[in-house]
């Protein structure tokens, strides 16, 4: 069988591992391990380091998810960190100021948000599963954001792009989140300072997560979104928690992959999973065309019931058991030929017959959390709360206006999210620990991640750098791959029916960074990717 050789090698570990985007922030989790803290507390760290040295991507001001490896119950637990919208939320607002939808970024945007869940998520994994405080271990982020770090040449070049500029310039708090010496995004290589984000940290850090729900955060929070014609109020704040879940799985090939429920979308991962379960895809070899055929296909289908049935489970029901039942996959998989369908595949009746850091830690008791934080887009809608630094995520952007539609705007409502993190367990035994950024690839990620490790034994490394497709979901339809695709495979796609772009340079985070972590059960031995 076919497989990708990476040029890069796979880190191996026994005491501990942290992987994520940023080195800095893999570095502060690693040293809370060392410190004796657990794979929580390290996964938390790295994640507020993130928001310092990575801050278009990931913050305070957005959602987070998680799935922890309990390793006394033998289980995986999910972690819904994500806030609702606004109790006074309604589609009529929003058409009565010229839109037809909640716009993302710039003029509307201030009705995109929702209630950053980001901070009492944080709180909520320390204190049932941590070893340290939010103090302690928000105390690597604040160093960074007050005493400064250089800005490396991908996260220059994110933070310099007109668009995320244009966006942070709309207001004038905007400037809180461009420190470059000329006022501008930061270059490559400068030293910077987020002096407003590390008070607003320390406040966090010395008042835990009342001080953002409860206090002068909120309030600032509030009364800014409200002067900007928002819906968000201290109250909406006030009464925010996260939610415990059971996290939910398909068995592909004896392995069982873990997702977090709606209102995530990991549950397309899952659709996909068991639909190229029941074709021999280790067969064809792991860059063949027929293979990244039936992937595709397999990805198309689960978005579009993704697409259709996703929403928040707690006001709205979502067919969860059906959607995952081999029997659908059945039934649904007969939809797939050895041609492209219509891209615009319908949903199935399962009742009938981009920007966010991922990370993950793992430490050496066996303890793992996968964790994924985000604002939504770059610097989410761009509005940055004055004198505190933090930008608000864009999550309610994602809302639909179809009142027959379960993702439909309501108030106290959580949106559709695209961030999810994964595990696989095998033998009921932690196995990886694993996730993919960039908006809708995520589940696309974790189906070829999963694919390549299980059906071609790679290791975490080869894994995230083998050539990866995505389908896109929004507008065109059309297959992107990377320029590693070897062009006999591209050309055979093309004559399937697939209208197929080859993406090179910068262009290719479209795909998605990510991060795997697995775990020998036998020695111990970590082997991390990224």
């Amino acid at each position: 069988v076919s497989y990708f050789q990476s040029r890069r090698s796979a880190i191996l570990a026994r005491k501990g591992a942290v992987a994520t985007s940023q080195p800095l922030a893999a570095v502060a989790g690693l040293q809370i391990i060392k410190d004796g803290g657990n794979a929580i507390d390290a996964a938390v760290a790295t994640a507020a380091v993130l928001n310092v040295v990575e801050p278009m991507s990931t913050g305070i001001g957005g959602d987070m998810f998680a799935l922890i490896w309990d390793k006394n119950e033998r289980k995986v637990i999910a972690l819904n960190g994500s806030g609702r919208q606004a109790a006074a939320a309604n589609v009529d607002d929003v058409r009565k100021s010229g839109f037809d939808s909640i716009p993302n970024n710039l003029e509307g945007s201030q009705f995109a948000v929702s209630v950053p869940g980001t901070v009492h998520g944080w709180e909520t994994a320390l204190n049932s599963y941590g070893r340290m405080t939010l103090k302690e271990v928000l105390k690597p982020a604040i160093d960074y954001a007050v005493n400064g770090y250089a800005v490396s040449e991908v996260i220059a070049h994110s933070w310099g792009s007109i668009e995320t500029v244009t966006k942070l310039n709309h207001r004038p708090s905007g400037k809180e989140l461009l420190p470059g010496k000329l006022g501008g995004a930061p270059k490559y290589g400068e030293m910077v300072t987020l002096p407003e984000l590390g008070r607003t940290l320390q406040m966090i850090a010395e008042g835990g997560s009342d001080a953002f729900y409860k206090g002068e955060i909120a309030k600032k929070t509030a009364e800014f979104i409200q002067s900007e014609g928002g819906w968000l109020t201290e109250s909406d704040l006030a009464n925010h928690h996260s939610d415990w879940d059971e996290a939910i799985s398909v068995n592909y090939r004896g392995v069982d992959i873990w997702e977090c429920p709606p209102n995530g979308q990991g549950i397309a991962a899952l659709i996909a999973l068991n639909l190229a379960e029941g074709f021999d895809i280790a067969s064809m070899g792991a860059q063949s065309p027929d293979r990244y055929h039936y992937l595709i296909e397999s990805m198309r289908q689960g978005y579009a019931d993704a697409f259709q049935y996703v929403a928040d489970p707690r006001v709205t029901e979502v067919p969860i058991s059906p959607l995952l039942s081999k029997d659908y996959a059945n039934r649904r998989r007969s939809e797939i030929s050895g041609v492209a369908t219509n891209p615009n595949v319908s949903y199935g009746d399962p009742m009938g017959g981009a920007d966010t850091v991922y990370l993950t830690a793992v430490d050496d008791e066996g303890t793992a959390c996968s964790l994924i934080n985000s604002l939504f887009n770059g610097f989410g809608t761009g509005l940055v709360v004055p004198t505190l630094g933090m930008a608000l995520q864009n999550r309610g952007s994602l809302f639909s206006f179809d009142p027959e539609h379960p993702n439909y705007l309501e108030g106290n409502k959580r949106p559709f999210q695209t961030i999810i993190p994964a595990m696989a367990t095998r033998d009921n035994e932690m196995w990886l620990s694993f996730g993919v950024m960039g908006g809708f690839m995520q589940p696309q990620g974790h189906l070829q991640v999963a694919s390549n490790m299980i059906d071609y034994s790679m290791d975490s490394q080869q894994a995230l750098d083998a050539p990866r497709f995505k389908v896109e979901v929004e507008g065109s339809q059309d297959v992107l791959v990377e320029e590693d695709l070897s062009a006999d495979t591209v050309n055979e796609l093309k004559k399937r029916g697939h209208t197929v772009q080859v993406v090179s340079g910068y262009d290719r985070g479209s795909f998605g960074g990510g991060q795997v972590i697995s775990r020998n059960p036998e020695t111990g031995v970590l082997t991390a990717g990224s």
